[in-house]
């Protein structure tokens, strides 16, 4: 297949090492092992994108507005930019491009992990079969956007079945869910006796809630990740007054260092407090053998075992008990857990199958369009003007009968359905 894909026109990928952006790690991965796999694939982003294994990356000479966390940080809080849409053209020049070319046949499928840049362009160009990862929650203002550009063309991918809970009657192609390169997350059956938090620190995040279990368990902490300014406050009142030599804040540490924290953990802890589309720190985690102990919220079931790779609970209270249980678990069967439905290579199959799914569904609808386009022609043609040249003298219900205008249209409808069925 030939495939585009995106993320952003403003941010080179690989990502900055300092700024954590889960879509394009992501997307990064997919387009190399499509291309891996023989598929043709384009990568669309700013001056500075570099992929691997054959892919090719198409930058319209744009120049990234993002180098690192620092100047993302002051991009999102310049209200100047924003408010005058400079992010979104940026974004926009590439999604242009993309349908430009897809119109000439250079590519099957255009793929977007960031759906509303599309929108506009997949309504005006209904014959270009789009796809959209939907990395987060479908909340309203999503969907009524989606639904003023709504479009047969356009279909979306899930990363986890419980996504789908706030918005069931979407066009989902699939549910696709993430991949992590078990390589890159070493196994270890050694780990040493303290609980991880890891991930942006925000409130929906949980951390004040680890905090408190650490403190009920009398467990050590070590709490990892970006505090960004929107969130120091956050910060400040629940994490940094706890923090001692038994509860550590280290800081952000880099995705290729994160390995040797999950490694040596006994337990990855997710108190998440929001319907969390996914959860990458758990499979990464997982992979490394060590368990994740989770609240029974958004994607947490669908991703961890309960009983063999970790515990799905209800309460903090319930968290702190599994803390006394997780040397039950073994932790070569959260390795293998991982490598059975959250690799890599598995990821690449579940969007090759969306992708021929989704071709599949668009020839339907095209051959039935061309089909009720023929009809058309023909009615006009051929069954109006008998029609017209009989109602003068005749009836209408007579006329029908009398000049084969029902025959004539039974005629057209089965021409129609051949040609459909043979396009199909």
């Amino acid at each position: 297949m030939k495939i585009a894909m995106m993320v952003r026109g403003y941010i080179p990928a690989p990502r900055p090492k300092d700024i954590i952006y889960a879509p394009i790690d992501l997307a990064v991965a997919l387009s190399e092992g499509l291309s891996k796999r023989g598929h043709s694939v384009d990568f669309y982003g700013p001056l500075g994108t570099k992929l691997n294994h054959g892919v090719k990356v198409v930058t319209a000479n744009l120049r990234p507005l993002v180098h690192n966390n620092q100047e993302a940080s002051k991009l999102f809080h310049d209200i100047s930019l924003t408010t005058h849409y400079i992010p979104q053209l940026w974004d926009e020049l590439l999604a242009i491009e993309m349908f430009k070319k897809a119109k000439a046949g250079e590519y099957d499928v255009l793929h977007f992990h960031h759906g509303e840049i599309a929108f506009p362009q997949a309504t005006l160009n209904p014959e270009v079969p789009v796809v959209y990862t939907q990395h987060d929650p479908f909340y309203p203002w999503r969907r009524e956007a989606y639904e003023l550009y709504h479009s047969s063309n356009q279909h979306f991918v899930t990363i986890s079945n419980n996504q789908r809970r706030d918005a069931p009657d979407m066009p989902y192609a699939s549910t696709v869910y993430n991949g992590v390169d078990v390589g890159q997350f070493p196994f270890g059956d050694d780990p040493e006796d303290y609980l991880l938090m890891a991930g942006r620190i925000v409130p929906e995040k949980g951390f004040k809630e680890a905090v408190q279990l650490a403190k009920q368990t009398g467990d050590r902490l070590l709490i990892i990740g970006p505090v960004y300014p929107e969130s120091q406050d956050y910060f400040d009142q629940y994490i940094k007054p706890h923090l001692n030599d038994k509860i550590l804040y280290l800081g952000y540490v880099e995705y290729s260092q994160m390995w040797r924290y999950y490694q040596k953990a006994k337990a990855l802890l997710t108190p998440v407090q929001w319907e969390e589309p996914f959860g990458l720190t758990s499979i990464e985690a997982m992979a490394c053998g060590t368990p994740v102990i989770s609240l029974r919220r958004g994607a947490a079931p669908e991703i961890i075992a309960d009983g063999k790779t970790g515990f799905i609970v209800d309460s903090i209270a319930e968290m702190a008990a599994a803390v006394g249980k997780i040397s039950q678990i073994n932790r070569g069967d959260c390795r293998e857990h991982v490598k059975k439905y959250f690799s890599i290579g598995g990821m690449v199959t579940g969007y090759e199958a969306t992708y021929k799914k989704v071709l599949q569904e668009h020839k339907k609808q095209h051959a039935a369009h061309r089909a009720r386009n023929l009809f058309a022609k023909k009615l006009k043609e051929v069954a109006l003007p008998k029609l017209k040249a009989a109602l003068p003298t005749k009836d209408h219900t007579q006329a029908q009968t009398e000049f084969g205008f029902q025959d004539l249209v039974q005629e057209i409808t089965q021409a129609a359905q051949t040609k459909t069925e043979r396009e199909t």
